[in-house]
């Protein structure tokens, strides 16, 4: 099988093209990424001079480069993981997650359907269900309620993803996974950031009241998911991805300034963002029963791993932190 990945060196797809590249299976994979500030090739070190691995960089909204891309693997799958995914970036600025995510998933899915790709799965996540009241969990069939430019884009994405499948009878599937963790993340999203400034001794920013339910799934699990889904899954079929534990933000925080030896005096509580959803929940039956996966990794112990993967190479998130980062970061989290 020749895959095709897109956003292979952000943080769920370097982990994906990793797992990949180490499991059994007779494949050669191509990444395509545009090396935005989240993408860091230093992810896919191990693996990169695999024979089976090539690299492309390409902007994904780029009709031409994408179809140079296509020409040049003819791939037998795509796993399209390739966005602008933090919620707070698209408030701030909302065209580059309209442009990526919407336009991107265009290009991708009109060059898969010239070029008859048999297979393609586009990754997506459960912030397109908006915030759910419990006791209520949403399965795929849950009406979609997007609060933020990124999750609109995001569902967007979806219905056009799927609407490949009504209309031109492609080989399309729809994943939507809860909130991942793990090394390689970069320190933007809540588990990373606060580990970040927890071994630093800076301040942890926390929205609200810090009660903000979220499922947390760590990224192995997520990309087993994937490959279950991209072996296993039915055209034309969503399938939510969780990891079956619900916590609180604050209490999460609370858990990373334990890990890493901190006191609480370190949480500082700032103004919410606009369109906060409460609660996020999903159901992962559906994607149990029809492929098998289950998730694996425990929380307390996925957590106390990233946190030992964070300290053991405080170099990353130097280097990650000083590229084009450093002025978003210094401006909405430095000293917060």
């Amino acid at each position: 099988m020749k895959l095709l990945v897109t956003g292979g060196a952000g943080f769920i797809g370097s982990a994906f093209v990793r797992l990949a590249l180490t499991s059994p299976g007779q494949f050669s994979l191509a990444n395509v990424d545009a090396l935005t500030y989240a993408g860091n090739l230093e992810n896919l070190a191990s693996i990169a001079n695999d024979p089976r691995y090539s690299f492309h960089k390409a902007d994904i909204a780029d009709p031409d480069a994408i179809e140079a891309v296509f020409a040049t693997v003819q791939p037998d799958a795509v796993v399209h993981f390739a966005a602008e995914s933090h919620v707070d970036r698209s408030i701030h600025s909302p065209e580059p997650v309209i442009r990526t995510n919407l336009n991107g998933t265009f290009t991708l899915l009109e060059a898969a359907r010239r070029h008859k790709t048999p297979r393609f799965v586009h990754v997506s996540t459960d912030e397109v269900y908006g915030s759910i009241d419990e006791p209520h969990d949403a399965d795929e069939s849950y009406p979609l309620h997007a609060s933020s430019p990124y999750s609109a884009s995001k569902a967007g994405s979806d219905l056009l993803a799927l609407s490949y499948f009504t209309t031109y009878k492609m080989n399309v599937s729809v994943t939507r996974a809860s909130n991942n963790y793990g090394p390689f993340q970069f320190p933007e999203k809540l588990i990373p950031l606060m580990i970040a400034n927890a071994l630093e001794g800076k301040q942890l920013p926390v929205y609200g009241d810090g009660m903000q339910i979220r499922d947390w799934l760590y990224v192995d699990d997520h990309c087993r998911a994937i490959r279950a889904v991209l072996d296993k899954g039915r055209a034309g079929e969503v399938y939510n991805i969780g990891g079956s534990r619900a916590l609180p933000n604050i209490e999460v925080v609370q858990r990373i300034l334990a890990a890493t030896g901190q006191p609480e005096s370190l949480i500082k509580y700032v103004t919410d963002r606009p369109g906060h959803d409460r609660r996020y929940a999903i159901t992962s039956e559906k994607v149990e029963r029809e492929t098998g996966w289950a998730p694996r990794m425990e929380f307390e112990a996925g957590l106390a791993e990233t946190v030992s993967w964070y300290r053991a190479n405080t170099d990353w998130i130097s280097n990650v932190r000083s590229g084009a980062y450093r002025e978003f970061y210094d401006k909405n989290y430095a000293g917060r």
